[in-house]
């Protein structure tokens, strides 16, 4: 790892219709538009879809380096970020964040069940505390984290 600090850019460009386009140096383009709420198109990436889709993604990372480092076989492990925006203090923002988290263990016969899921739990709660997207945001964040066999 480098040292910090670290330096993301990011730029977006538009007109006065259609999409936004939105760039990193290296990265490939991304077009956002409004959500429906906001009486945008739909069918295309928005700025809200974007921080829930971060976090779950950064949540996904952090928990990779975590059991890496724990040396925790696992399989697999589904997110799901679910943001609600809402009027509060006088604007509109974020105002909590849920993760529901799925993570995917050998299956139960070939080790002992109770420490993949004990192991995999706290993995997964250690992932929610120190990942650096939701440590960013301002709002409530909870975990909803399950551990299963996989099939």
């Amino acid at each position: 790892m480098h040292p910090y600090p670290h330096l993301y850019t990011a730029s977006a460009a538009a007109g006065p219709s259609g999409s936004v386009a939105v760039t990193s140096p290296g990265l490939s383009e991304i077009a956002t538009a409004p959500p429906p709420e906001f009486d945008g198109p739909g069918g295309i990436w928005s700025p809200e879809a974007l921080l829930c889709a971060s976090l779950a993604d950064c949540f996904i990372l952090t928990f990779r380096a975590l059991a890496k480092g724990s040396k925790f076989e696992w399989i697999g492990l589904d997110c799901r970020v679910d943001g609600v925006l809402e009027k509060a203090e006088g604007v509109t923002r974020f105002t909590k964040y849920t993760t529901y988290a799925t993570l995917k263990v050998a299956p139960w016969r070939r080790r002992s069940p109770g420490s993949d899921v004990a192991k995999g739990r706290t993995l997964l709660e250690r992932a929610e505390h120190y990942c650096l997207v939701s440590n960013s945001v301002n709002g409530t964040r909870s975990l909803a984290a399950e551990v299963v066999p996989a099939a």
